[in-house]
This record gives structure tokens, sequence and C-alpha cells, in this order.
């Protein structure tokens, strides 16, 4: 990465607390254009937590988030959102392109109804995550893996420079998790900025050029090659035992 190129994300001194209990402390991060980073960190690291603040989702205690140099309030539209499917309600009475073309609506202002135009583009998004021909199935009979296509792909009709997903490889199938990785190395690949939520420390190495190691705290973020190494992961995991024997072959493997 060219270093005097602005970065696509900074975040500064953030920090979030729920009932006054910290989730995040003091976190600092830099994400270049074009980085596939991954966020990596035990069950309640913060991991989600600082997504969503990032995305103003949840209230900050404090800090700062810039995007391309800007403040927040300003790059907002600059960012894709793909969300944890479990936490979403799959029974609404709707359609699959019908969601899909919900990821145009930002573009369209106050007044304006999606078009052809917009379908179009969700087709187009629907293709590319091989999922056209399910285009009129309702989203409540979709598998957990066809659900998170469809995310994807509305979030792709966006063209936002930076996509942000949350644990996108949870509960999908093998099938569902290559397709994934395809969409993400090509918009990589194209410029735009990567930031995943991931849980799998096995396949960070081969997914990912970057990763924040995080546990509250920011243990430690950069190139793969450089902070993932058994010590940062001890740090970060607690030293526990079933995560370092997984951990010690996944670092070999990564040299």
């Amino acid at each position: 990465m060219d270093g005097n190129r602005t970065p696509a994300l900074e975040v500064e001194d953030l920090t979030v607390a729920y009932s006054d209990q910290p989730v995040l402390w003091d976190v600092d991060l830099t994400v270049p254009v074009g980085d596939k980073m991954a966020v990596v960190g035990p069950n309640g690291a913060g991991k989600s937590t600082l997504v969503k603040a990032a995305l103003g989702l949840v209230p900050a205690v404090a800090g700062e988030v810039r995007v391309f140099g800007r403040p927040f309030v300003r790059g907002r539209g600059e960012i894709a959102y793909v969300p944890q499917r479990a936490g979403l309600e799959w029974d609404f009475p709707t359609d699959v392109l019908d969601v899909v073309t919900m990821g145009t609506y930002g573009g369209l202002g106050w007044f304006r109804r999606p078009g052809k135009a917009e379908r179009e583009r969700a087709r187009a998004a629907l293709d590319e995550v091989a999922m056209s021909e399910f285009e009129r199935r309702p989203i409540a009979q979709l598998s957990g893996g066809q659900q998170q296509r469809v995310l994807l792909a509305r979030a792709l009709v966006q063209s936002a420079p930076i996509l942000m997903l949350d644990e996108p490889f949870q509960g999908v199938d093998a099938p569902t998790e290559r397709a994934i990785v395809a969409v993400l190395d090509r918009l990589s690949g194209e410029g735009r900025t990567v930031i995943v939520v991931h849980h799998d420390l096995q396949t960070v190495p081969e997914y990912f050029d970057s990763v924040l190691l995080l546990n509250v705290r920011a243990i430690d973020a950069g190139p793969v090659d450089e902070v993932f190494t058994e010590d940062n992961l001890r740090l970060t995991f607690g030293g526990r035992v079933g995560v370092l024997a997984q951990l010690a072959a996944t670092v070999d493997r990564a040299r």
C-alpha cells in the first residue's frame, strides 16, 4: 500500500461501554485503501461492537471515526454494511429481488422509488453471488447460506468503496463461503476496502491481507504475516489451551 495515501478508515481512541462496563477501550485502527482486514478475538471481545460503533449504530463514550480522512457524518455513504444474518427477521413477506433492491434506496432520495435501472443493478448483484434463479423466492424459504448471499448482494448494489461484514461465514455451507471469498477478493482487487468480523482462525492467513486482534483493547493490527503470531494470539485469547492448540498449526501454515 502507498503509505502516503489517505486511509479508507481511521478509528481513534474509540471507547464503548454498556452499563458502565467497557466493551471497547481506547481502540485505534487504520485500514488502508484496498485492504482485506479480519477482526479477530474471543467471544465478548467487542468485535461486532467495533463495527457497529464505527458505523454509528451504537453510541461511543469517546473517540473519532474518519472515512477517507473525513468525519464519519460526512463519509457514512462510503460504507456498505452486511449485518449478522442471525440477528435479522427473515419472516418478512418479501422476495429476494426486493430485498436486494433495498440496497439502492440510499442513493434515490426521499421521493423516488426504485425503477428498472435499480432492479437491473440488483439482478447483476444476485448474479455475482450465484442467486439469480432465486430472485422471486420468498426470503423465508431460503437456506442460511442463501440468506447470507442475499445480504451480500444487497450491499454490493450500493457500490460503496468500503464494505463491512459481521460474521459473514457463520453457519454457511462451503460453496457459499467460497462464493463470498471470491467476491471479497474481487472487490479488493478493484481497490475497495473490506473489513470482516471473522471467527475461523485457520482461514485468516488464506483469506485476509491484515488482521486486527481485539479483546476489548486492540492487541495488535497490521499485515497478517507480522501480526498473526503465536505470542499475539496468546495475548488475545488469554492462553486458552484449546484455542492455542489450534493456533499453533495455523501460525505454522502462515509462515
